[in-house]
This record gives structure tokens, sequence and C-alpha cells, in this order.
């Protein structure tokens, strides 16, 4: 199974499963020879023995422990799911910002010029309720599909698979990490640094891809 350039296995050769990074064109360095000849990268037997590294099934990082370092998730299966007490409910409504995606077609990226803005986007709600709310674009290669799925019409290509993770808190808040996405993500502006979790809170703005704008609000009980 190769590996994206952020570290993620993925099963297409061309964009990676989990982020949508690219994978073409990436060059493959050789490993170095170690001693005797053997490749300086291979596994000692006692890690072979091991077996290949366990992935968080939400969202692909790797096993470092009981819990996932990113989303929570609990490996044992043992713990009861870890349910907030929410005195509101609080929605996510997305739609399109011609402002965000004027600023990212100026940045020039090397895919700005292919992008365009959709002329027509409806609002679509979601609600916040659970554990965890996936935020991407769904995908047939892959079992699991987002909670907010970006897939479209119309589908901002500037969105990877699992771009974001909106996460409960026990005290019925909402905190928002990027696992790694290959575009970034913002709220309220501001860059979101990898696997850092944000708190998010109704009137909060998450721009994510080439012009995807996601509001946080209180909705109707």
């Amino acid at each position: 199974m190769a590996s994206c350039p952020q570290g993620h296995a993925s099963g297409a050769d061309d964009y990676c499963d989990v982020c949508g990074a690219q994978m073409a064109g990436s060059p493959v360095a050789a490993p170095a020879a170690g001693p005797a000849g053997a490749p300086s990268g291979a596994a000692s037997p006692a890690a072979a023995a091991q077996g290949p590294v366990e992935e968080c099934p939400v969202c692909r990082t790797p096993r470092a422990g009981q819990y996932c370092e990113v989303c929570g998730h609990d490996f044992s299966g043992s713990a009861p799911p870890r349910v907030p007490v929410v005195a509101a409910r609080w929605e996510a409504v997305t739609g399109a910002d011609r402002a965000y995606y004027d600023e990212v077609v100026g940045q020039g990226g090397p895919d700005a010029h292919t992008i365009a803005f959709p002329p027509y986007c409806p609002e679509r709600s979601f609600p916040l309720a659970g554990e965890q709310v996936r935020i991407g674009r769904g995908s047939s290669r892959r079992p699991v599909k987002p909670e907010i799925d970006l897939t479209g019409p119309p589908e901002d290509p500037g969105v990877s698979h699992l771009h974001a993770v909106l996460l409960a808190q026990h005290d019925g808040s909402w905190t928002l990490v990027d696992p790694g996405s290959a575009n970034g993500t913002r709220v309220n502006g501001k860059p979101v640094a990898v696997n850092v979790p944000v708190p998010v809170g109704p009137g909060d703005r998450i721009h994510v891809g080439a012009w995807t704008v996601i509001t946080i609000r209180e909705g109707t009980p």
C-alpha cells in the first residue's frame, strides 16, 4: 500500500484516500544499505514479528496508546461512548464564500486557475451530534462516509476525503482538529495547525477547500 506525502496509507495511486494529496510523481528514495548489505530502514526481526502498525479506524492515525491522539477513539472498545451533555442543539451550515475563493485564487496555487466558483451552491445543514463529526468528501473506495459530506454537487476539489474532525467535549462544547488535510483549514480566518484542537462555537466560520465555508449555529430544539 502506497503512502502519500502526508504519510497516510492509501489504496489509490493517484490521490490519497485519506487526505486527497496527489500521489503521482512523488519519487521514492531507495533505502541506504546498512550493515551486511541490509537496508538501513529494514525492520528488525522483533519489529517484523509485531506485524503492521494499527491505525485508528476513524482518522487513520497510527496507534500510540489506548486512545487515538487525534480523535480520541478508544482502541480497546471497552469504554462507553463519550457523549457530552448538550444544552443546546448545534448545527453546521455549509455554503460557498466568494471572498475566500478570491483570496485562495489570488495566492496563485498550482491548480488555482482550474478551479471555478460555483454559480449556485445551496446551504445545507448538518446536526452536530454524537462523539465526533467528520468533515470531508465521500469516496467509493473508502467505506467510511463523513458526517458532513462535501461531495456536492457542487463539489469543492480542494476538500480532502477526511479534511477535519469536530470532537464533542464533556461540557457540551466542540473542538476542531485538522489531521493533515492537503490544503489546510481556517477558523475565523486563522490557519489551524495540524493535530492541534481548536475550540469552536456558534458564530464561528470554518473555511476548507477552495470556497467552502462551514458556519456553526445554534439550531432549534
